[in-house]
């Protein structure tokens, strides 16, 4: 072997090798974005392709960053007022460490104020739980469910307080109470087997809290009984689908009302 050589530039990881690691583990965002377009999870999740951040999410991610400080802060018996509120927020706004949104002229300012009215409008309605110490704040759990045959389940449990889960959503319409627990229930029944594993207990309920985008703010909270071990039987068959289907490397589109907001659209019309 000759000492001087240049070691030759790592090699980029195979198709084969990509799929094979996605089969290890899957989140509740993984697992939903398969079932719902499998050539949408291959170009986000196979090939990587990178897209230009979008305002909603930009919005959604900086309120979330700014009620995780709120949370944290009561965790540690030190509230934050309601500028310390605000400089968390702003200072989650200025982080583009996620990519960067093309604004278009004026369109930064008037969302960055959208933003932080649901943030205030959250404090000012979260009622008593505001006095509760949580008891985790955007925790990242995963749980060992290969005795079942299954992969590694993975995720971020936003709040914890007293064994009730609640995960923070932004939404530009209100939720409609009689859909809202089948539309999540991938998701929150993935968060009660994550906690469940992770605490050795059975959650108290789960609860989504949706901020509202309207011109007058809203909070509407969706209270959700435990996981039921029909609800565990859906989620354990469906990540087995997940990985069985996912092995066989079957990419193709499922067409539908939401194509016409997705960021892979001209790439799924020139799909061969």
């Amino acid at each position: 072997m000759n000492p001087t050589a240049e070691t030759p530039p790592p090699t980029e990881r195979s198709e084969k090798d990509i799929i094979r690691s996605l089969q290890e583990e899957v989140s509740a965002s993984r697992l939903s974005l398969f079932l719902q377009c499998r050539l949408k999870f291959y170009y986000r999740y196979v090939l990587r392709l990178k897209k230009p951040k979008t305002a909603s999410l930009h919005v959604g991610n900086s309120v979330h960053a700014a009620l995780k400080a709120w949370s944290k802060a009561r965790w540690l018996g030190k509230p934050l007022s309601l500028r310390d509120l605000h400089d968390a927020y702003t200072k989650a706004w200025a982080d583009i460490s996620e990519g960067v949104v093309p604004w278009e002229t004026g369109e930064e300012e008037e969302e960055k104020t959208t933003g932080w009215r649901l943030c205030d409008t959250y404090i000012r309605q979260c009622g008593s739980m505001a006095t509760i110490k949580p008891d985790a704040v955007e925790v990242s759990v995963e749980a060992d469910l290969s005795q079942h045959g299954l992969p590694r389940l993975i995720g971020i449990l936003d709040l914890v307080q007293e064994g009730t889960i609640i995960d923070f959503k932004t939404s530009s319409s209100t939720p409609n109470p009689s859909s809202v627990e089948h539309l999540h229930e991938l998701q929150v029944s993935s968060y009660a087997v994550l906690y469940r594993h992770n605490t050795g207990k059975k959650e108290t309920g789960i609860e989504l809290h949706h901020l509202v985008k309207l011109k007058n703010p809203k909070l509407c909270v969706t209270d959700l009984p435990p996981m039921t071990e029909q609800q565990e039987h859906r989620l354990f068959h469906l990540m087995d689908t997940y990985y069985e289907e996912l092995g066989r490397a079957e990419f193709y589109p499922s067409p539908s009302f939401a194509c016409m907001g997705c960021e892979f659209f001209g790439e799924c019309r020139r799909w061969r």
